[in-house]
């Protein structure tokens, strides 16, 4: 059995400790402007290595010195425990 999905009580308490990011649909999101472009760069290959440790990769848009972090666990068509993990994680990157 694959990873459960959070239920709507679930999201909301999880993002009540995630106030950078809000719910859209089936997934987590939060924006992110970055002092320059290279230091943008910079915290997406950071959080690209903490995915990669996780086994958890989020969706990650890049327009110059703005980064959108998107968070969805495909293989269970929704929000899990894993995109509440990474977002926190996220979070502690980004500072």
């Amino acid at each position: 059995m694959g990873t459960p999905l959070l239920s709507d009580p679930e999201i909301t308490i999880a993002l009540a400790t995630l106030p950078e990011w809000s719910r859209e649909g089936a997934a987590i999101i939060r924006t992110v402007q970055a002092p320059s472009f290279p230091e943008g760069i910079e915290l997406v290959r950071k959080v690209a290595a903490a995915a990669e440790a996780a086994d958890h990769h989020p969706d990650i848009d890049i327009r110059w010195r703005t980064l959108t972090f998107t968070l969805s666990t495909h293989s269970a068509g929704g929000i899990t425990a894993a995109d509440t993990a990474l977002a926190h994680t996220i979070d502690t990157i980004v500072g």
